[in-house]
């Protein structure tokens, strides 16, 4: 009696336009026992066209609903990392350079000091390194970038310019690559090509290098004892 009166609530519910999906969570009914007992009830064209727009209106919201939740569970954890990490004092502003420096610069050379990276964030933050810890003036620096053949050059220059504060004429001839940048996978890059900040300065490179050993030195030595 009662699988009775589930099949007739079900196709009641079937003929007021739900779908499989909305009567199987009203009435708690397997999909394949749905399928039995509607199938010589289909929807029209324009109720299933309803339903689809309707489904996807829904998915867009939960997307957006979660994105949000993402973004405010983001903001909360910048603000802890934010009020944990800052103030920089000089001698941690000094390490972080130096671990950038470990990851992204230029060793093989003892009297060139030289970073590249496409982002131009990464980039600012080494020029601030220098001239703030390592008090290297600005006009001495040199910009050397890497671009794609099909790219504007004159107009990555002036990107680049603009984003590192640098004037033009410390820019030196750009290196450009045969290949086109369309055909590069992107992902996670920044789009302007690579750029590299160079100084020739052999006493600079020589201290930089050796902080990096005593680095390298006191990990290994720390390793040693795990």
């Amino acid at each position: 009696m009662a699988r009775f009166k589930d099949r007739e609530k079900a196709i009641l519910l079937r003929k007021e336009g739900m779908s499989y999906s909305q009567i199987k969570k009203n009435l708690k009914l397997s999909k394949s026992t749905l399928s039995l007992w509607l199938r010589d009830y289909p929807l029209s064209k324009q109720r299933i066209r309803e339903l689809r727009d309707l489904n996807e209106k829904r998915i867009e919201r939960f997307r957006m609903t979660f994105k949000k939740k993402k973004e405010v569970k983001l903001k909360e954890i910048y603000k802890s990392q934010k009020k944990l990490i800052l103030p920089f004092s000089d001698k941690e502003l000094f390490l972080s350079g130096l671990l950038l420096y470990w990851g992204e610069g230029v060793k093989s050379r003892m009297n060139e000091v030289s970073v590249s990276n496409n982002d131009p964030s990464v980039i600012r933050f080494f020029l601030y390194w220098l001239n703030r810890i390592l008090k290297i003036p600005k006009d001495k620096i040199k910009v050397y970038l890497h671009l794609y053949n099909n790219m504007d050059i004159t107009k990555e220059k002036e990107y680049w310019s603009k984003a590192l504060k640098i004037p033009l004429s410390q820019f030196t001839k750009p290196y450009i690559k045969n290949t086109s940048n369309i055909r590069i996978n992107h992902k996670g890059a920044f789009g302007h090509g690579t750029c590299n900040i160079r100084i020739f300065n052999t006493l600079l490179a020589e201290k930089i290098l050796m902080s990096l050993k005593v680095i390298s030195d006191w990990c290994n030595k720390k390793m040693m004892r795990v």
